[in-house]
């Protein structure tokens, strides 16, 4: 059976080390060298920058987030074995994880590091999809012939240099589709290399549960359980138009991830359709305060990935989830596109303001659909609020006081409920 050494890129046969270097770290599958679709998720992402950046934290848990009032962006795992997940509240984590180390976030060094591992990607492949600034897809089909290499050296490789020049891990999943590819990168975290080969496929996902499928969340489970369907193999047990009258067009989705078909091509700079930030409480809560909080900040990270990619958008998107798990989604047009965090929160806002209160929430989400280039935003005036051009300098000026000396320069009230 087909074996790569991890550590020197040995490939030879079967066997439980290396036989160069010695070694155990391998990875062995009758498909090893056959498979070019990949999924590189770099480990902790946020908390091991912070880690490399600053030695004493090396054995501590880290927790990225704001304040005791904020909520948690993620966490090392150290953290995690304490029951610390991302979106928690950060009275909750600390509770769980008293001797957690809390570090505010910094954005413009993780996109710098992104940048670094992307162009080690770019020496690759050209075919690349950036999920976020930590992950992304890869295509490597055809490439052995320029590297001399299969694509699964080629991988190793990757993760080797991140770890010696960048001073992160990752882990892989390889595959013959991107949804398969992704599964496998979470099997083996951190340092992971992972292979689902086509000939397994089936029997692989089998008894899986279906709550492995991307975008899958609390409320899709619910429904699913509701059907019956827990497994991929109880998902196999209906046919396709049935699927389909049941979930729409998930249904027919779902018919087809249930035997492993994803013809989704890895797309390099494909157009952004939409821009959103989410956050799931630990408990529910009807706080109107609290909520009203969270819907600014959730606008403000809208408006800051918008401007940092130079887009704008002209529908906001308010989500819901209800403590019963009932999502509810709302949509407003605005006038002309915007990238204002201010603009996004007073239509997010409105919209909120529309729904009956009537039970707590689990989940609240701000996105932005209609993209466009940024040199189309914010253009025409509002005659019903003459102060919303006074608004949109002022939040122009704070930006660039962001910019030059930190996030939390300057601060509005309301991100601090």
């Amino acid at each position: 059976m087909p074996a790569l050494c991890r550590d020197c890129l040995t490939t030879f046969e079967t066997g439980v080390r290396c036989p160069a270097c010695g070694r155990p770290r391998i990875v062995t599958h009758p498909e090893l060298f056959d498979l070019s679709i990949a999924h590189m998720d770099c480990d902790a992402f946020y908390a091991s920058v912070e880690k490399r950046d600053n030695p004493d934290l090396r054995d501590k848990p880290v927790v990225i987030g704001g304040g005791r009032r904020g909520v948690v962006s993620t966490a090392c795992y150290i953290a995690r074995i304490k029951g610390v997940r991302s979106a928690m509240p950060m009275f909750k984590a600390l509770q769980l994880c008293p001797e957690a180390v809390v570090v505010k976030g910094r954005m413009e060094v993780y996109a710098e590091v992104s940048r670094q591992i992307r162009a080690m990607m770019e020496e690759m492949t050209p075919a690349i999809e950036p999920l976020s600034l930590d992950e992304a897809f890869m295509d490597l089909t055809g490439t052995a012939r320029l590297h001399g290499r299969p694509p699964a050296v080629m991988l190793a490789r990757l993760v080797n240099r991140m770890e010696k020049e960048v001073g992160l891990t990752g882990s892989i999943g390889l595959s013959h589709n991107k949804f398969l590819a992704k599964i496998a990168s979470d099997l083996d975290k951190p340092r992971g290399f992972s292979v689902i080969g086509q000939a397994e496929t089936m029997d692989f996902l089998a008894e899986k549960p279906v709550g492995m499928i991307w975008g899958v969340g609390e409320a899709g489970q619910a429904s699913l359980d509701k059907a019956g369907i827990r497994s991929f193999a109880d998902l196999r047990r209906w046919r396709r138009e049935d699927l389909a009258a049941r979930f729409g067009s998930t249904g027919e989705r779902l018919w087809h991830l249930a035997r492993g078909q994803d013809e989704r091509r890895v797309t390099r700079n494909a157009p952004m359709k939409s821009l959103s930030s989410e956050t799931t409480f630990f408990e529910d809560t009807a706080d109107p305060e609290l909520l009203d909080g969270h819907l600014w900040r959730l606008s403000e990270k809208v408006a800051d990935r918008l401007k940092a990619k130079g887009l704008g958008g002209r529908v906001v998107v308010l989500k819901l989830k209800r403590a019963d798990f009932k999502l509810v989604t709302r949509r407003r047009s605005l006038s002309d596109a915007t990238q204002i965090a201010d603009r996004i929160y007073r239509a997010a806002r409105a919209l909120f303001d529309a729904e009956p209160h009537a039970k707590p929430y689990r989940l609240i989400g701000v996105g932005l659909s209609d993209l466009g280039p940024a040199d189309r935003a914010d253009r025409s005036g509002n005659l019903l609020d003459p102060q919303e051009a006074a608004r949109i300098k002022a939040e122009r000026a704070s930006d660039a006081i962001r910019h030059r000396f930190g996030p939390d320069a300057i601060l509005k009230g309301r991100s601090l409920r």
